[in-house]
């Protein structure tokens, strides 16, 4: 990819943030990026939740949690992460 291509790729990324659904306002979003299916994870994710709400953050009260699992599809990885 060129330069030019990739900065305008990333501008544009960057510009449609704002119109991204967002759960409430000024709540934080984490993302939990897996590259294994979502059946396979539960234990980790359960843990990962856990964690989450020994630091304080409870889902859906003061944190919102987007969870995205690849499947094992590694090529999938960098696009779920936008």
């Amino acid at each position: 990819m060129r330069r030019r291509e990739f900065i305008a790729a990333c501008g544009a990324t960057i510009a449609g943030w704002p119109f991204a659904a967002r759960p409430q306002q000024g709540m934080p979003i984490v993302g939990f990026l897996n590259s294994s299916s979502e059946a396979v994870q539960v234990p980790v994710t359960a843990a990962f939740v856990r964690g989450l709400s020994e630091a304080g953050f409870r889902e859906a009260e003061n944190v919102h949690i987007e969870y995205r699992y690849a499947a094992g599809e590694y090529e999938r990885l960098p696009q779920m992460a936008v």
